[in-house]
């Protein structure tokens, strides 16, 4: 193997030896080696200005992120005996923590494979290249996947909104074997049909799982109010815990025709209700008609999409969760949680405290949550922490 080199700039390798992944394109020595030109995909060993080998990376010369490294400290190629290991390594881990092969299978950085994301549904895999860098590897890691894995088959959803701003094209398509349109998972012991062809991101969003076990020492007997329900990730869990009664809000109907295939197939149809509606005038409506629920779950979509948007997304948090607080009963529960990186914990519990004092009310955080051990945090790389889970009681003043 013989890569080509990718220099820093002198003190732009502080970050990596710190162990960090990514490259940024004003990080680049340009006149000693030049992007331009460089093809997505391209392998590059990335050295500090004094040639020190910081390690194997793969390029995305036109993007802000323009190399991420994937074999830190090493001159490696990204071939199929790499994404093996890799693939194993990351198999290790969830077979450690989860006994259904319900999870997510690669998380991009932690499992040193950026800009891949795979989900595991049993038999079945969903397979996310979010980077035009990355699709120059889709043979060997659909080599890889097929053998450590054995799937039936392997989905290709290419189609995320990050895709889009760097311009690549949608795909999806099955790049392995056969995959039905909705495949079965199990996760906490509740059984889901997941729509990974035509759903939102993989189908499934496997980061709330260990938050959403915890619903079952708090709602048995208890009215439950589930906004952004999506297919009924948490609603149906929370009537499979005991709740008397749910109702899921979505402004999809094709969400919702989820939630109750989801609830029958639990025989819980009996206690689970839906509403189509923005998630807002939904819950304004519930107020006007002096509705009240025990617990009210609020897993909204990430309403920070970059730095800048933070004093807003902040004010949206704020808003939503006075909506909540509103719904509830006295002492009820209120779940709050935001997939939104750019939103620190602190922050959240920021917007918590201010929707708690315009609804009049008083609240005590007693317990968070954060991802599953199937989303792996690396240390050094804080954009993998993204995930909050806030559960609290209202107290009266």
């Amino acid at each position: 193997m013989n890569l080509n080199d990718l220099f820093l700039r002198k003190g732009a390798d502080r970050r990596l030896r710190a162990g960090h992944l990514w490259v940024y394109s004003n990080e680049v020595d340009t006149a000693r080696t030049p992007l331009a030109g460089a093809e997505p995909g391209a392998e590059v060993r990335v050295r500090a200005s004094n040639g020190d080998l910081l390690g194997s990376a793969y390029l995305d010369p036109r993007e802000l992120i323009c190399a991420r490294i994937y074999a830190p400290s090493k001159e490696q190629p990204l071939d199929s005996a790499l994404c093996i290991a890799r693939i194993q390594s990351a198999l290790t881990l969830r077979e450690q923590a989860f006994t259904d092969e319900c999870y997510r299978m690669i998380y991009g950085d932690s499992d040193l494979l950026p800009g891949v994301v795979v989900d595991r549904y049993g038999p079945y895999l969903v397979l996310q290249l979010n980077n035009a860098g990355i699709e120059s590897f889709e043979a060997p890691l659909v080599q890889a996947l097929s053998s450590v894995l054995a799937p039936r088959g392997i989905l290709l959803r290419a189609d995320s909104r990050n895709r889009r701003e760097q311009g690549l094209q949608d795909r999806l398509e099955v790049v392995f074997g056969e995959v039905p349109d909705e495949v079965p998972l199990i996760e906490n012991g509740v059984r889901f049909l997941a729509p990974v062809r035509g759903g939102q991101k993989t189908g499934w969003f496997y980061d709330h799982r260990m938050s959403r076990a915890r619903l079952a020492a708090y709602v048995e007997g208890k009215s439950v109010l589930d906004v952004f329900s999506y297919i009924g990730g948490w609603g149906v869990q929370a009537a499979a815990f005991g709740a008397s009664a749910v109702c899921c809000v979505d402004s999809s109907a094709q969400a919702l025709a989820g939630v109750t295939r989801n609830a029958e197939l639990n025989s819980l149809a009996d206690r689970v209700t839906t509403l189509q509606g923005n998630a807002a005038d939904v819950m304004q409506e519930l107020a006007q008609e002096k509705r009240r629920f025990d617990v009210v779950i609020l897993d909204p979509p990430a309403y920070i999409q970059r730095r800048k948007d933070l004093k807003k997304g902040a004010a949206a948090y704020r808003k939503i969760n006075e909506l909540g607080l509103r719904l509830l009963e006295p002492g009820g529960l209120l779940v709050s949680g935001s997939c939104s990186m750019h939103l620190s914990r602190a922050d959240l519990n920021t917007a918590l405290q201010g929707a708690a004092q315009r609804a009049g009310t008083q609240l005590r955080i007693i317990e968070q949550g954060a991802q599953g051990p199937d989303h792996p945090v690396h240390p050094a790389i804080p954009e993998t922490e993204y995930l909050k889970a806030v559960f609290s009681r209202t107290i009266g003043l």
